[in-house]
């Protein structure tokens, strides 16, 4: 009991021999593998993990008390409750991504099928139209063209005409200077008009 009151009495522990002391990689938790997980000390109390995964990368600091306090076995325990839930949140980032990649996709293959089907309807209007332009120049060709042929034929009606018309008063020309002739002849007298040669 005097021991425990006065301290100062009390004899001195010997230092631990280099031999008995861990080392560091001993009383630091080992990861399973280091891919995954790196720990490094920055601050003491703190302990920073560095998670490495194909798609993310994330830095997560958890805060550890001082490890002198704790027996080995919970240093072990806090590890791997540190490492599962350092799991468990790379597992919903990774989830929340591909929710997210899933829905821009989604997004993007809706617009671009609206974008198609507008498409699709616009050149079938315009096609709609262009057929009706080209019906319609067809039909005004045609009109233009029968017309053309009522033209023509209303001429050479015209012209059929004329050249009776020229036919029947040179006949009637030639008759008459046939009969005028016959009388010349007959009362013997000559014409008074010269004749004119063009």
């Amino acid at each position: 009991m005097a021991e425990e009151e006065h301290p100062k009495n009390s004899k001195p522990q010997p230092e631990p021999k280099k031999d008995e002391l861990k080392s560091e990689s001993e009383w630091k938790p080992k990861p399973e593998d280091p891919k995954d997980v790196e720990v490094e000390s920055t601050v003491p109390g703190l302990v920073e993990e560095k998670v490495a995964d194909d798609d993310l990368k994330a830095v997560a600091i958890v805060e550890k008390p001082a490890e002198e306090t704790k027996p080995d076995g919970s240093l072990d325990r806090d590890a791997v409750l540190a490492r599962v839930a350092t799991e468990k949140r790379l597992s919903l980032i990774k989830a929340w991504e591909e929710s997210e990649k899933s829905k821009a996709e989604n997004k993007a293959q809706k617009k671009l099928s609206s974008i198609s089907a507008w498409e699709n309807s616009q050149n079938a209007q315009i096609e709609a139209e262009l057929k009706k332009i080209e019906e319609e120049l067809e039909r005004k060709k045609a009109e233009s063209v029968e017309k053309m042929r009522n033209k023509a034929a209303l001429v050479h009606k015209a012209a059929e005409e004329k050249r009776a018309s020229v036919e029947a008063k040179r006949g009637e020309e030639v008759l008459k200077a046939e009969e005028i002739a016959a009388k010349y002849r007959a009362t013997g007298t000559a014409p008074k008009k010269s004749l004119i040669f063009f």
